[in-house]
């Protein structure tokens, strides 16, 4: 479902990402996990047409984002660290925003957006404006806005900013669902222990190279050691804890 063959970026000379082959099946959970600086961020933003690789490629679905961006887009969803929101719309105002974004037909819409509302458990709140919304709600929002169009894909960059309790068990349970229906999570988290709940696969990525992947059984023997994926990080990057996305 989602292919990195030899995927590279360069800045002025440095390697932000240095060769990536990744091959993620359809249905998984795919936790991609590393150090400051460790080139995360940069492999999302070419992953979702924000950057193009120096070298490499990049397979969603079979397609070539470089060749086929628009057919790529219609089949992804993206949740970034730092989303924008108009915050002068009302919930389900955004969410018809969206939806026109993908040229959703209108036959049941309204009825595709109460349901997204009920989800995520902001049903009270679809008429009020995003200005009034918690931080929480708005992430909530945002999560719910990526899956309007139902993508095959979800490529989500730190999911739990800002969620309380509630809320980001309400959110693994979904990523969950949505994973036994089919679709691919793609996702970026330094909150280790949400990684190993959730994600069937783990990729540990430092100075833009892998440096391990697979099962937490496969991490452990890759490590040598075993303990949660904690332990297991910090034995395999010597140390490093991971912070914010860069």
């Amino acid at each position: 479902m989602i292919t990195f063959e030899n995927l590279t970026k360069i800045y002025r000379g440095i390697k932000a990402v240095d060769n990536l082959n990744l091959n993620i099946p359809q249905g998984t959970i795919f936790g991609f996990i590393g150090p400051n600086g460790a080139g995360k961020t940069t492999t999302i933003k070419m992953m979702v047409g924000v950057l193009r690789p120096t070298r490499g490629k990049i397979y969603i679905n079979g397609l070539e984002i470089a060749k086929e961006p628009s057919k790529v887009k219609s089949i992804v969803g993206f949740i970034p660290d730092r989303p924008f929101l108009y915050e002068k719309l009302s919930g389900i105002e955004f969410l018809r925003f969206k939806a026109g974004l993908y040229r959703m037909k209108e036959n049941r819409l309204n009825e595709k957006i109460l349901d997204l509302l009920n989800l995520f458990e902001l049903s009270d709140w679809g008429d009020e404006l995003i200005e009034s919304y918690s931080h929480g709600m708005k992430q909530r929002l945002i999560i719910a806005s990526a899956m309007i169009h139902k993508p095959r894909v979800i490529i989500v960059d730190e999911p739990m900013v800002g969620l309380d309790p509630k809320g980001a068990k309400l959110v693994k349970e979904i990523f969950k669902e949505w994973a036994n229906d089919g679709a691919t999570v793609f996702m970026s988290t330094h909150t280790l222990a949400l990684a190993q709940e959730v994600c069937h696969q783990i990729a540990i990525v430092d100075k833009g190279r892998i440096v391990a992947s697979g099962t937490s059984e496969d991490l452990k023997k890759q490590a040598g050691i075993e303990g949660n994926l904690e332990s297991i990080f910090l034995k395999i990057t010597g140390g490093q804890y991971p912070g914010e996305n860069v």
